[in-house]
């Protein structure tokens, strides 16, 4: 089951436990130089907000048919993803049919040979495409069908576009095994709407830009723990301001800062031990 919730998209599965179950985010940041030097990892400077397509009624045909989650992003625009929550997920992230965290071609399943998915009580975020041992490049979304998108990069063709997550909660007998007692307080339960997500088509996707620190830390357990026949998948949107202002009629939460405003700021970069 998946929702929405204060701009978090919630994974449950209480068919697997009352307290299975993961929240991812969007995050807006700071777009790092793409000079192939190496940065540390940017705050968030918010959630991008989420809605649901069948809430509105004047969107694109591909929209209507294959509804889904949307959320705007400017042209260039960074972002990394929040992943949050005391119940463990396998998380497999897939910009357009390209995995992020292989930076391979998307497939299905999980893949133990070369690790495809991150764990989300050991991942708190991913900022970018893994492009070798501790270095990713940054998330910046761009028009499909430009040529600039790392979907278009690797297989030539603007196919899909924005993002694609499946979630796999751990099985339960794994669980409690290793969490005697059950620690893990159960995620809220209120009643807000649940819309299953299926989506596809997107106008934008992402491309890979700066070179930042980050590692994809490796799964320990094996993919044994993870329950394969309890999966969720979503598929997710990504429009431009002026589609979303069109649609929605707002403009997105503020423009992208630029390197002034964020060292004028005083904000952080992150490094995580």
């Amino acid at each position: 089951m998946i929702t929405l919730k204060g701009n978090s998209m919630q994974f449950r599965f209480p068919e697997v436990k009352q307290s299975a179950g993961c929240k991812v985010s969007f995050q807006r940041t700071l777009r790092i130089p793409d000079d192939n030097q190496s940065y540390s990892l940017p705050p968030s400077l918010g959630n991008f907000p989420l809605h649901h397509v069948d809430d509105f009624s004047n969107l694109s045909e591909n929209y209507e048919k294959r509804g889904g989650i949307f959320y705007p992003m400017y042209q260039s625009e960074a972002m990394w993803i929040r992943f949050s929550g005391r119940y463990p997920c396998a998380i497999k992230i897939a910009a357009g049919k390209i995995n992020a965290v292989s930076g391979e071609a998307w497939s299905e399943g999980l893949n133990s040979d070369k690790q495809d998915y991150i764990v989300s009580d050991k991942q708190p975020w991913l900022d970018g495409f893994n492009v070798s041992k501790g270095m990713i490049r940054q998330f910046v979304a761009m028009p499909l069908g430009k040529g600039f998108t790392a979907e278009e990069q690797i297989t030539r063709e603007p196919e899909f576009g924005g993002l694609q997550i499946i979630v796999y909660p751990m099985k339960a007998e794994v669980y409690e095994k290793l969490y005697t007692g059950d620690v893990v307080r159960s995620m809220s339960m209120q009643s807000y709407s649940a819309k299953i997500i299926e989506c596809r088509d997107a106008d934008m996707g992402l491309a890979a830009g700066g070179l930042m620190k980050q590692e994809i830390y490796q799964d320990l357990r094996g993919i044994d723990v993870w329950d394969t026949e309890n999966s969720s998948r979503c598929f997710i949107h990504i429009m431009n301001s002026n589609q979303y202002h069109d649609v929605t009629g707002s403009f997105p939460p503020t423009p992208p800062p630029s390197a002034k405003d964020y060292n004028e700021a005083g904000l952080p970069w992150f490094d995580y031990y």
